[in-house]
């Protein structure tokens, strides 16, 4: 049986999913999203949310959208990380994903895009900066396709100004305020450090766990209207 069989947009499955940060930038883009995560995400803004493991679902239904956007758990690839977990005697709770995410979509045969971090084993990947949207963030992502598609610069030169942040997190539970051109979205924030993160990503429907696992939707817009022109056969050119 085929799911959403009524649907007239194009249908994009957005695999490991969380918050919906990807989901909301492809929904801006034209695209009908359907997510799915391991974990309930009572905040999802797709269209349609299965709870269920990605690539199972994949294997299963992969075959019955038009497009595959894939974001893999990324902290095996985080730089520094292993070694703090060291440190701390903590051993790895994540493994790496990409391959065995990248092995499923293919069998589908359909356009995809794969995202992570900086670091990520993706082949012949483009960057994307939120700085380039003047975002005050510098959340690097990197995007694998089997389709071409356009990265973006960064525009770091557009916040040199060190405002007062409070998103470096907690240390030795007191909330530090801190200098920085951008927002830092990573560690244990304050609730001062909470008010920040939304406005720099973008995002104003998810609680602050599931910000710091978020792209901003700025990003999947960009990258959607481009999947889009090639979907309906128009020449792609970068998205400004």
């Amino acid at each position: 049986m085929t799911l959403y069989a009524s649907v007239t947009q194009p249908r994009l499955l957005d695999l490991f999913c969380g918050g919906g940060g990807a989901a909301k930038g492809y929904q801006r883009a034209g695209f009908h999203v359907t997510g799915v995560d391991i974990k309930a995400q009572p905040r999802y803004c797709g269209e349609e949310f299965v709870q269920g493991d990605a690539l199972e679902f994949c294997r299963e239904h992969g075959h019955e959208f038009d497009v595959i956007h894939a974001s893999p758990p990324c902290q095996s690839h985080i730089k520094g990380l292993a070694a703090v977990n060291r440190l701390r005697g903590r051993k790895p709770r994540h493994q790496d994903l990409i391959p065995q995410t990248r092995a499923a979509i293919e069998k589908t045969g359909l356009p995809y895009v794969i995202e992570n971090v900086e670091g990520a084993p993706l082949l012949c990947p483009i960057k994307v900066c939120g700085t380039y949207f003047n975002l005050p963030i510098r959340r690097h992502r990197l995007f694998e396709s089997n389709l071409m598609l356009f990265g973006v610069d960064c525009r770091h030169q557009r916040f040199r100004e060190k405002r007062f942040y409070s998103s470096y997190g907690q240390f030795r539970g007191r909330p530090p305020r801190m200098t920085s051109t951008v927002v830092q979205v990573f560690g244990n924030p304050s609730n001062a450090a909470k008010k920040e993160w939304g406005p720099a990503l973008g995002i104003d429907w998810m609680d602050w766990r599931e910000l710091s696992q978020a792209i901003p939707p700025c990003y999947t817009f960009f990258i959607g209207k481009q999947l889009m022109s090639i979907l309906e056969g128009r020449s792609c050119s970068p998205a400004h």
